[in-house]
C-alpha cells in the first residue's frame, strides 16, 4: 500500500492541460470534496480537496488549495499516512507561485517547499531547508496540485487528449491524460454523469513501472464544475479506490 497510497493520490491531481480557453472558475473558497480510501473493499483512509481563501503571497492575491490524506485507526497498524499539500496560484491561474508538502508516511518524512521564479523561469526545490539546484520551467508550469486544479478550468470532451508542464520542483514532466468516454457512475451518494479520464503513467515509477498492464483512472463530473468523482488504480498487488463521500460550498 506504501507506494500505491501516495501515487495513486498525486495521479489524481497529476498535470494535464488543453489548447481551448477556460471557462469561468468552477470552484470556489469554500468548497471542500471528501473521499473514502479503499485497498481492494477495505477501507483504509480518507482525503479532502480543499480551497481556502484567497490569501496574499510577496503582496499579490492568490488561491490555496490544500489537500490532506490519512490512513485509519486500522491501516495505521501497518503503514501510517499524515500528509499535506499546499499549492499557490496567481488568481488568473496562468502558473504556481508557492507550493509545500509535509509527507508522514511509515518512517519517510519531508517537508518540501518549491518557489516558482515566473521571471527567471526557475523552480527552486528545499527539502527540511535543504536547498537543490533550480531546474528550468517554461511559462505556464504548474505544481501537480494546482494542475488538477486547472484541469477543472477546461471544456472537456470525449476523445480528448490533454497535457501541460508540470514540475515537482526536481524534474519537469509533461504529464499526458486522454478522455476516454462520457459515462454514468453509480456511487453511494448518487449517479453522476462523468467523463472518464486516463493518465499517462510512465512518469511515475515506483509500483506503477513495475507493474504489467498498470492503469489510473479518474472520473470527474460533466458538468462545468468537473468534480473528482472518484479514482481507481490498478497495480500488481491490488486496486486502490478513492470515492467523493461530501461535497460542501461548491458552486
Amino acid at each position: 500500500m506504501k507506494s500505491n497510497l501516495w501515487a495513486a493520490i498525486l495521479v489524481l491531481l497529476w498535470p494535464v492541460s488543453l489548447p481551448a480557453g477556460p471557462h469561468p472558475e468552477p470552484f470556489q473558497p469554500g468548497e471542500k470534496l471528501s473521499y473514502t480510501l479503499k485497498w481492494e473493499l477495505i477501507p483504509v483512509g480518507s482525503a479532502v480537496l480543499e480551497v481556502a481563501p484567497v490569501k496574499k503571497i510577496n503582496r499579490v492575491d492568490v488561491f490555496h488549495f490544500i489537500m490532506t490524506a490519512r490512513t485509519n485507526s486500522f491501516a495505521d497498524i501497518f503503514y501510517k499516512v499524515r500528509d499535506r499539500v499546499d499549492a499557490y496560484t496567481d488568481l488568473e491561474m496562468a502558473s504556481s507561485v508557492f507550493y509545500k508538502k509535509k509527507q508522514r508516511e511509515g518512517s519517510h518524512r519531508r517537508d518540501v517547499l518549491i518557489e516558482f521564479d515566473r521571471s527567471k523561469n526557475e523552480a527552486h526545490y528545499t527539502n527540511f531547508n535543504k536547498k537543490e539546484k533550480p531546474i528550468s520551467i517554461p511559462p505556464g508550469t504548474f505544481d501537480p496540485l494546482s494542475a488538477f486544479y486547472y484541469l477543472r478550468r477546461l471544456d472537456l470532451k470525449d476523445n480528448l487528449t490533454i497535457e501541460l508542464p508540470v514540475t515537482d520542483g526536481k524534474k519537469l514532466v509533461v504529464g499526458k491524460a486522454v478522455i476516454v468516454k462520457r459515462e454514468k457512475l453509480t456511487l453511494p451518494g448518487g449517479v453522476y454523469d462523468t467523463f472518464l479520464v486516463e493518465p499517462d503513467i510512465k512518469d511515475l515509477g515506483g509500483v506503477f513501472q513495475k507493474s504489467k498492464n498498470a492503469k489510473i483512472q479518474l472520473w470527474v463530473s460533466a458538468d462545468p464544475r468537473h468534480l473528482l468523482v472518484k479514482i481507481k488504480s490498478r497495480v500488481i498487488v491490488g486496486s486502490f479506490v478513492g470515492e467523493l463521500t461530501a461535497a460542501e460550498g461548491i458552486k
